[in-house]
Protein backbone atom coordinates (compact mmCIF):
# COMPACT_ATOMS: atom_id res chain seq x y z
CA UNK A 1 0.00 0.00 0.00
CA UNK A 2 2.95 2.52 1.09
CA UNK A 3 4.36 1.57 -2.61
CA UNK A 4 1.46 2.85 -4.78
CA UNK A 5 1.09 6.08 -2.54
CA UNK A 6 4.76 7.14 -2.51
CA UNK A 7 6.01 6.03 -6.07
CA UNK A 8 7.40 2.65 -7.71
CA UNK A 9 11.10 1.76 -8.26
CA UNK A 10 12.10 0.97 -11.01
CA UNK A 11 14.98 -0.28 -12.61
CA UNK A 12 16.68 0.90 -15.66
CA UNK A 13 19.67 -0.27 -17.70
CA UNK A 14 22.58 1.28 -15.39
CA UNK A 15 20.94 0.14 -11.98
CA UNK A 16 20.18 3.64 -10.75
CA UNK A 17 16.78 3.82 -8.95
CA UNK A 18 13.97 5.97 -11.15
CA UNK A 19 11.22 6.86 -9.38
CA UNK A 20 7.71 7.43 -10.85
CA UNK A 21 4.76 9.41 -9.49
CA UNK A 22 2.06 7.01 -8.77
CA UNK A 23 -0.51 9.08 -6.11
CA UNK A 24 -3.57 10.82 -8.33
CA UNK A 25 -3.28 13.20 -5.37
CA UNK A 26 0.55 13.72 -6.10
CA UNK A 27 -0.58 14.00 -10.08
CA UNK A 28 -2.88 16.51 -9.49
CA UNK A 29 -0.89 18.83 -7.74
CA UNK A 30 1.77 18.97 -9.57
CA UNK A 31 -0.16 19.21 -13.20
CA UNK A 32 -2.09 22.35 -11.00
CA UNK A 33 2.09 23.68 -10.56
CA UNK A 34 2.53 23.40 -13.85
CA UNK A 35 -1.36 24.88 -14.65
CA UNK A 36 -0.53 28.13 -12.48
CA UNK A 37 2.49 28.43 -14.47
CA UNK A 38 0.96 28.08 -18.24
CA UNK A 39 -1.42 31.26 -16.20
CA UNK A 40 1.57 32.94 -15.30
CA UNK A 41 2.96 33.26 -18.99
CA UNK A 42 -0.66 33.40 -20.28
CA UNK A 43 -1.15 36.48 -18.50
CA UNK A 44 2.45 38.10 -18.93
CA UNK A 45 1.40 38.20 -22.19
CA UNK A 46 -2.39 39.38 -22.28
CA UNK A 47 -1.20 42.22 -20.38
CA UNK A 48 0.57 43.43 -22.81
CA UNK A 49 -0.67 47.48 -22.07
CA UNK A 50 0.70 46.94 -18.38
CA UNK A 51 3.81 48.15 -16.89
CA UNK A 52 6.72 45.22 -17.42
CA UNK A 53 7.02 45.43 -13.85
CA UNK A 54 3.25 44.49 -12.87
CA UNK A 55 3.77 41.76 -15.67
CA UNK A 56 7.43 40.54 -14.13
CA UNK A 57 5.77 40.21 -10.95
CA UNK A 58 2.49 38.67 -11.89
CA UNK A 59 5.06 35.70 -13.46
CA UNK A 60 7.10 35.41 -10.89
CA UNK A 61 3.98 35.11 -8.27
CA UNK A 62 3.12 32.39 -10.49
CA UNK A 63 6.21 30.73 -10.28
CA UNK A 64 6.66 31.13 -6.12
CA UNK A 65 2.91 29.44 -6.45
CA UNK A 66 3.70 26.42 -8.13
CA UNK A 67 6.74 25.71 -6.46
CA UNK A 68 4.84 26.42 -3.24
CA UNK A 69 2.16 23.88 -4.32
CA UNK A 70 4.99 21.21 -6.34
CA UNK A 71 6.27 21.75 -2.96
CA UNK A 72 3.51 20.29 -1.07
CA UNK A 73 3.80 16.94 -3.17
CA UNK A 74 6.06 13.82 -1.99
CA UNK A 75 7.79 14.40 -5.65
CA UNK A 76 8.85 17.99 -4.40
CA UNK A 77 9.94 17.37 -0.58
CA UNK A 78 12.27 14.83 -2.19
CA UNK A 79 13.76 17.40 -4.33
CA UNK A 80 14.22 19.52 -1.47
CA UNK A 81 15.80 16.48 0.60
CA UNK A 82 18.01 16.30 -2.67
CA UNK A 83 18.60 20.21 -2.66
CA UNK A 84 19.70 19.87 1.10
CA UNK A 85 21.92 17.05 0.69
CA UNK A 86 23.73 18.30 -1.91
CA UNK A 87 24.18 21.76 -0.25
CA UNK A 88 25.02 19.65 3.12
CA UNK A 89 27.72 17.86 0.96
CA UNK A 90 29.27 20.98 -0.60
CA UNK A 91 30.58 21.93 2.82
CA UNK A 92 32.28 19.14 3.61
CA UNK A 93 34.32 19.51 -0.09
CA UNK A 94 38.09 20.40 0.39
CA UNK A 95 38.44 23.11 -1.62
CA UNK A 96 42.07 23.62 -3.04
CA UNK A 97 43.72 27.12 -1.92
CA UNK A 98 44.34 29.82 -4.45
CA UNK A 99 48.04 28.53 -5.08
CA UNK A 100 46.88 25.27 -5.98
CA UNK A 101 44.32 26.63 -8.28
CA UNK A 102 46.65 29.04 -9.88
CA UNK A 103 49.78 26.54 -10.45
CA UNK A 104 47.38 23.91 -11.56
CA UNK A 105 45.77 26.62 -14.30
CA UNK A 106 49.63 27.18 -15.05
CA UNK A 107 49.71 23.62 -16.21
CA UNK A 108 47.07 23.28 -18.05
CA UNK A 109 48.23 26.20 -20.22
CA UNK A 110 51.58 24.83 -20.53
CA UNK A 111 50.18 22.07 -21.42
CA UNK A 112 48.08 23.32 -23.93
CA UNK A 113 50.90 25.22 -25.60
CA UNK A 114 52.88 22.62 -25.61
CA UNK A 115 50.14 20.52 -27.52
CA UNK A 116 49.21 23.22 -29.91
CA UNK A 117 53.34 23.35 -30.71
CA UNK A 118 53.17 19.54 -31.27
CA UNK A 119 50.33 19.72 -33.76
CA UNK A 120 51.65 22.38 -35.33
CA UNK A 121 54.75 20.76 -36.05
CA UNK A 122 53.30 17.46 -36.93
CA UNK A 123 51.18 19.19 -39.11
CA UNK A 124 53.92 20.66 -41.23
CA UNK A 125 55.88 17.19 -41.37
CA UNK A 126 52.74 16.25 -42.84
CA UNK A 127 52.38 18.47 -45.37
CA UNK A 128 56.50 18.45 -45.99
CA UNK A 129 56.01 14.65 -46.52
CA UNK A 130 52.38 14.26 -48.80
CA UNK A 131 53.27 17.26 -51.18
CA UNK A 132 56.95 17.67 -50.74
CA UNK A 133 57.50 14.30 -50.71
CA UNK A 134 54.75 11.94 -52.34
CA UNK A 135 53.40 14.80 -55.09
CA UNK A 136 55.93 16.70 -55.79
CA UNK A 137 54.33 20.42 -55.45
CA UNK A 138 56.59 23.05 -54.20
Amino acid sequence: MQAAQSGITHRNMSNTNVETVTSALDRVKLALAVLVIVAGIVAFSVLADKPAVVRVGIFIGSVIIAAGIAWLSEPGRRVISFGRDSYNETKRVVWPTRKETTQMTGIVFAFVIAMGALLWIVDKILAWVIYGLLLGWK
